[in-house]
């Protein structure tokens, strides 16, 4: 056994790890946008519910949610 861990070349663990390292980043980042999106669908989704229903306080929905307060002024 001991044989076996004195082959393994150093540059090629250095790699190994950078790679690891790269794909567990790449993984965090498609984590976070994932979140991300899933939050603005949501506050989406309960804005478009609210005018769907054609209440009248949709207002305080738009105020909560932020980043859609100007697309949603500007579109109409």
């Amino acid at each position: 056994m001991d044989g076996d861990r004195s082959r393994i070349d150093p540059d090629a663990e250095a790699e190994r790890q950078t790679a690891s390292l790269a794909g567990l980043a790449v993984t965090l980042a498609l984590v976070a946008a994932c979140l991300f999106l899933i939050q603005r669908l949501a506050a989406s989704s309960r804005i478009e519910d609210c005018l769907m229903a054609q209440r009248s306080d949709c207002n305080r929905l738009v105020a909560v949610t932020p980043g859609t307060v100007n697309r949603l002024a500007f579109s109409r």
